[in-house]
């Protein structure tokens, strides 16, 4: 029996199935930049995971679903209908569909963002 781990395909998905993934190393930072992987892409909704380098990040946008962000390392600040919250390591910021939001990188920081269509 080998120790690899099983090998599954799924459409929309990814990243490996039937196992754990550590989120914060399947991301690296890039120099002066924002790096984005997705781990699920489907109709329902999508997971990607966001590496921003310090001074880098999301311009103000609207989406139009409910966004969810879990900060995976260091701290990340969100400014939400022109409110500023400042999220760190194991937090999770809520921002609602239609409110214009954005994300800056004060230093660096990843973020898993979850999005779950309505």
């Amino acid at each position: 029996m080998s120790d690899e781990p099983k090998k599954t395909e799924r459409k929309g998905v990814v990243a490996p199935v039937a196992q754990a993934i550590g989120l914060a190393g399947h991301v690296n930072y890039g120099d002066d930049s924002v790096v984005s992987r997705t781990l699920i892409d489907k109709q329902a909704g999508t997971l990607t995971l966001f590496a921003f380098d310090a001074g880098q990040g999301l311009s103000e946008h609207t989406a139009p679903y409910d966004a969810t962000v879990q900060v995976l390392d260091g701290e990340g600040e969100f400014v939400i209908a022109g409110q500023s919250v400042l999220a760190k390591t194991g937090e999770l910021v809520i921002m609602p569909a239609g409110i214009p939001h954005s994300v800056r990188a004060n230093q660096r920081f990843k973020m898993l963002l979850i999005m779950i269509r309505q």
